[in-house]
């Protein structure tokens, strides 16, 4: 027996796959699986067969047009493709994950292309299903131009190179905004956004910290159920970071902070949650800053953030990032709003300004971390004026 691909196009009518199947059948063929492809001119069925060792390509091509087949193609294939389109999508993505320089490869794996070129000229932008050559815009720039002379690309390879495409720009956009922090006291920590895989990650910090630290941050309510901070770590709106240690040389990662925004029209609402001893040593200042710079970008007029009257954290973090207003009382709840348009520059330990509106955070290195002793979810010194945290 031998494996061999055929493709060729059904009409989309009741009973015609069947009397194609029926007639590869009485040959002695068997499917072993099969993709539809929608077209225009019809259902374009793609089989992986195993045919006896005396049937030839004409001879497969014979009984596809007696089974009512059309503008049909056969090669011989391998083992290999015995493997499912979904699974070995999946497998292209992790591997896309791990190393986006990959995605070149990835696109001639998924495709079964003859070629994948990178060009210096921008992607289309409405790729023509029919050809023999696509190119898809390479996230760092330029495009990749793939090459299969044969059977033509359909709608569905060229949504499913778009879809391996778009997973690469998202690890691309994801590894520029990661930044190096360098705090006061010479830890370093990187901080990055934040995605459904950290989950795991993000419990364990949950459990690391104090009850009293996880009441100050969700206002004494129960602790966040892994549903809801799966939600916190992937908003549909808005902005999710952490802060996290480790991830080289072996050392597993570690999440020590996180700092949610969540817009709601033109306000964001704000919070943060530092582990215990991560706290006074001004991680929450500089979580806070790229949270201003994001919620700036996007069209903002403030932040709102809302905390127990006794936590002071969060008014001296806003402080450092700009001009909160009056704070709101409400028994014990206080609620703290820092505008945005025309907010004042924070200062940075050595002197200079650090910016709190513009570019993203994305340098791969910041040393701006707040020196001063800011508690952002943990219980802070009593002072006279009450202020609010998250």
């Amino acid at each position: 027996m031998a494996l061999w691909r055929i493709r060729a196009t059904v009409d989309d009518r009741p009973g015609y796959l069947a009397v194609l199947t029926a007639s590869l059948a009485l040959r002695g063929v068997n499917i072993l699986t099969v993709q539809v492809h929608t077209t225009e001119a019809g259902a374009l069925d793609d089989f992986l067969v195993d045919a006896p060792e005396r049937l030839t390509a004409a001879d497969l091509v014979a009984a596809v047009e007696r089974g009512r087949g059309r503008d049909c193609w056969v090669a011989r294939s391998e083992a290999r493709g015995l493997v499912d389109q979904p699974t070995r999508a999946l497998g292209l993505a992790s591997r896309l994950v791990r190393d986006p320089d990959a995605l070149g490869e990835g696109l001639r794996a998924l495709l079964g292309a003859d070629a994948v070129t990178w060009r210096p000229a921008p992607g289309q932008s409405r790729p023509q299903a029919g050809l023999e050559t696509m190119r898809l815009a390479d996230p760092a720039g330029g495009s990749y131009e793939v090459l299969r002379t044969a059977p033509a690309f359909t709608p569905a390879e060229y949504a499913r190179a778009q879809a391996l495409v778009d997973l690469a720009a998202n690890v691309v956009r994801r590894t520029a905004e990661q930044v190096t922090l360098v705090l006061p006291d010479g830890a370093e920590l990187v901080v990055r956004p934040a995605g459904p895989e950290d989950l795991p990650a993000v419990l364990a910090m949950h459990g690391r910290c104090s009850a009293r630290t996880r009441w100050q941050r969700y206002l004494g309510g129960a602790d966040p159920t892994p549903d809801r901070l799966r939600r916190l770590l992937e908003p549909a709106r808005g902005m999710t970071l952490l802060a996290v240690t480790g991830g080289v040389d072996g050392t597993p990662e570690r999440v020590v902070a996180m700092a949610n925004l969540v817009p709601e029209g033109a306000v964001a609402e704000v919070a943060l949650l530092v582990e215990d001893g991560w706290q006074r040593r001004g991680l929450g200042g500089a979580l806070m800053r790229r949270l201003v710079a994001y919620a700036s970008r996007g069209g903002c007029a403030a932040l709102v953030a809302h905390a127990y009257a006794e936590n002071l954290g969060l008014l001296r973090v806003l402080h450092r990032v700009g001009r909160p207003e009056p704070v709101d009382t409400d028994g014990d709840l206080v609620t703290v709003t820092l505008p945005l348009n025309g907010a004042q520059p924070a200062v940075a330990p050595d002197g200079g300004v650090a910016p709190t509106t513009g570019r993203p955070a994305a340098d791969p290195v910041d040393t701006s971390a707040d020196s001063a002793d800011e508690d952002p979810s943990g219980p802070a010194p009593v002072r006279s004026r009450a202020a609010g945290t998250a």
